[in-house]
């Protein structure tokens, strides 16, 4: 890997651009969708992206992967699907007569876990520790993982048969939750023609390399942001801890997610300071799905709360 210095707000802002516009070319997705996508990459999130079939959710991760020159995998979760085929294995070499640890998918930097909730709660919890502290455990020895690592997600939320809801533990490991929604229709026309010969994902060419990304992800640690941003930013939070349609709000994860992307934002608009613009742009993708509505709840949605909790909590 190449030595590349920590990525200034501009140098960041211009790479986030190229990005935007090379998945753009293979995905008709709005901007808002593959900002976000941007966003939870350089700020060492991960992504679920939910919707319903057909709207470009593979392709969308698949269109960052190929974005970046870097080692990209991809898990089609099914009921079978066991822990050690996701994280790996130790296998005995009779020759050498010892364990060798035979490593899993997730050791790509790109990893697409395609329909994470058709596996089982036992395999989606083998995710747990990897996309949490960027390591895996195996017969209690510890195997670091590639960096940068990221981990994009789909599911499909209309169809429940044979699949097995993420937990609240799992979903707090995503920073985003995406929605494609449906194309408009001169994009949808568009899209006929264009992928009529070929997939656009595979006419893709890298623009960056991991180094790279490192170096954008080390500059947007150096972003300020200020006493009163953080303090927005827990305030948010503790909003829905108290509201009476919620039965559990927003974790202190939760604000440290939304703090780490509120500053990816900043730099993607060339800027060395995040504002509470950037936590309020931010706050619905990262805090929607982290809401477990009340029993009996029937005014609003998690997005609505969110929404009224931006509205109701002032900005310091």
């Amino acid at each position: 890997m190449s030595d590349v210095p920590d990525l200034d707000p501009g140098g960041i802002a211009g790479l986030g651009a190229s990005l935007v516009q090379n998945i753009r070319r293979a995905v008709k997705v709005s901007d808002e969708v593959v900002r976000d996508v941007v966003v939870a990459l350089f700020a060492e999130g991960h992504v679920l992206i939910e919707d319903h079939p057909g709207v470009g959710k593979t392709a969308l991760a698949r269109s960052l992967a190929r974005s970046l020159e870097a080692e990209y995998a991809r898990v089609q979760c099914t009921a079978d699907l066991l822990p050690a085929d996701v994280v790996g294995t130790n296998v005995f070499n009779q020759r050498e007569a010892r364990f060798e640890f035979h490593p899993g998918p997730v050791f790509a930097n790109v990893v697409l876990v395609d329909e994470i909730n058709r596996t089982s709660p036992k395999t989606q919890s083998g995710l747990l520790e990897c996309m949490q502290e960027r390591r895996v455990t195996v017969d209690g020895h510890p195997h670091e993982l590639a960096r940068p690592f990221v981990v994009l997600a789909t599911q499909n939320p209309s169809e429940y048969e044979g699949t097995y809801p993420l937990p609240e533990a799992q979903l707090d490991r995503f920073m985003v939750r995406v929605s494609m929604g449906y194309p408009s229709a001169d994009d949808e026309a568009s899209m006929l023609d264009e992928h009529a010969a070929s997939d656009r994902v595979e006419d893709l060419d890298p623009i960056c390399d991991v180094a790279m990304v490192r170096a954008a992800q080390r500059g947007v640690t150096h972003v300020h942001a200020a006493e009163p941003l953080r303090r927005y930013v827990v305030a948010v939070c503790e909003a829905t801890r108290t509201d009476s349609r919620v039965e559990l709000g927003a974790s202190p994860r939760a604000g440290l997610m939304l703090f780490r992307a509120a500053k990816a934002l900043a730099a993607l608009d060339g800027r060395d300071h995040a504002l509470p613009d950037d936590v309020q742009a931010l706050a619905p993708a990262v805090l929607a799905h982290r809401l477990a509505l009340a029993p009996g709840a029937i005014s609003g949605n998690a997005s609505d709360i969110v929404a009224e909790t931006l509205e109701r909590v002032p900005a310091l």
